[in-house]
């Protein structure tokens, strides 16, 4: 029987922002060699205490996803290859990383994405318990959205399924959480979520990215419900127009207990992969999009920050999660957990806990 360290109660009193400093990757600059900022996570995490919106002892501290967890979707066959080094060096598009030992390997890359991993899932279980039952509130992962990675391939930076994790937790584990939304506004498609969903109506898909780019994977476009493909170079106006008409027509079709916003910001113009042209302030206005639409139909949501090629990217993402703030869309609630229903509070978390014996 597998129980989950990942089921713990949130501590009360603090920020619905989920880091650790331990998703940062370093080592010997090795970072450097993809253009991925291995350290925004923990940039984005300094400009918001910079605007004295958290603090260290108000942010929600990750714990990294076992092996046990990671089961829950990933095959023992997938996680036995990731203890050789060439292959996390292709996952991760970084060379080096094949002529390292794997201890090295797992301490120094792969313990931080497990990390990021736990993180999503310790969010996923969190919206269902206390407060949120009763005034659905957003909660944001500093980090994951590895939406490359299916149960048993990873690619794209993306050596777990957090997204899939995710889901499947909350569908096997928490009582009345049967319906799941991904909006997946990453340049680049989602298809490690899509092959995971494929055949599952439980599951609505709505992916927009470049057409062009990285992966191109055919098969799991079949499982995009509503799908938006980009031409290189797409500005604001146009994005912003696809993104409203789209969100609002995917919520409309199909209301889901939980949405899961891949929030990427690799569409930014002039980042090296996404092949896009969205302005910083398009990005702010796109979250709020998503937002506002989640907060009139009362749908919890789980934003993780995936894809962002450019250092600026850090400053933007700190900057969409002020102007949630400002605009009311996200705020601490933990503080009144479960004080207006502890009875149905304590049935729900009662509930999460036997059924985290099933594994």
């Amino acid at each position: 029987p597998h129980r989950s360290e990942l089921y713990e109660d949130p501590p009360s009193g603090c920020w619905p922002i989920v880091y650790s400093p331990d998703y940062n990757i370093t080592f010997m600059g090795l970072e450097k060699l993809h253009p991925f900022d291995a350290g925004k996570w923990g940039k984005v995490i300094n400009f918001l205490k910079e605007e004295k919106l958290i603090a260290d002892d108000l942010i929600v501290q990750a714990r990294e996803a076992t092996d046990e967890d990671l089961l829950v979707v990933h095959t023992r066959r997938y996680l036995n290859k990731l203890k050789w080094s060439f292959v996390v060096a292709t996952i991760t598009e970084i060379p080096p990383v094949a002529f390292l030992p794997n201890f090295v390997v797992q301490r120094k890359v792969l313990r931080p994405l497990r990390t990021q991993t736990g993180g999503t899932i310790m969010v996923s279980v969190w919206l269902f318990l206390g407060a949120w039952l009763f005034t659905p509130s957003p909660f944001l992962c500093a980090g994951g959205g590895f939406h490359h990675c299916s149960s048993d391939k990873g690619g794209g930076f993306c050596a777990y399924a957090d997204i899939t994790l995710a889901i499947k937790f909350l569908f096997e584990r928490v009582p009345g959480v049967s319906k799941a939304t991904i909006i997946d506004l990453d340049a680049h498609q989602g298809n490690g979520h899509e092959r995971d969903f494929m055949d599952d109506p439980r599951v609505y898909i709505m992916d927009a990215y470049n057409r062009y780019i990285y992966p191109g994977d055919g098969f799991a476009k079949r499982a995009i419900k509503r799908k938006v493909e980009l031409e290189w170079g797409t500005e604001d106006t146009e994005y912003l127009q696809k993104v409203h008409t789209h969100v609002e027509g995917a919520l409309n079709e199909f209301k889901p207990d939980i949405l899961v916003y891949n929030a990427g910001t690799d569409v930014l113009d002039g980042d090296p992969l996404g092949g896009l042209a969205i302005s910083p302030q398009g990005i702010v206005k796109r979250d709020e999009v998503v937002f506002k639409a989640a907060r009139r139909r009362r749908i919890p949501v789980l934003m993780v920050t995936s894809g962002g090629y450019q250092k600026r990217t850090a400053r933007i993402i700190a900057d969409s999660i002020l102007n949630l703030h400002s605009l009311g869309l996200i705020h601490s609630q933990l503080a009144a957990r479960g004080a207006a229903h502890p009875s149905l509070e304590q049935m729900v978390r009662d509930s999460v806990k036997d059924l985290g014996n099933l594994s």
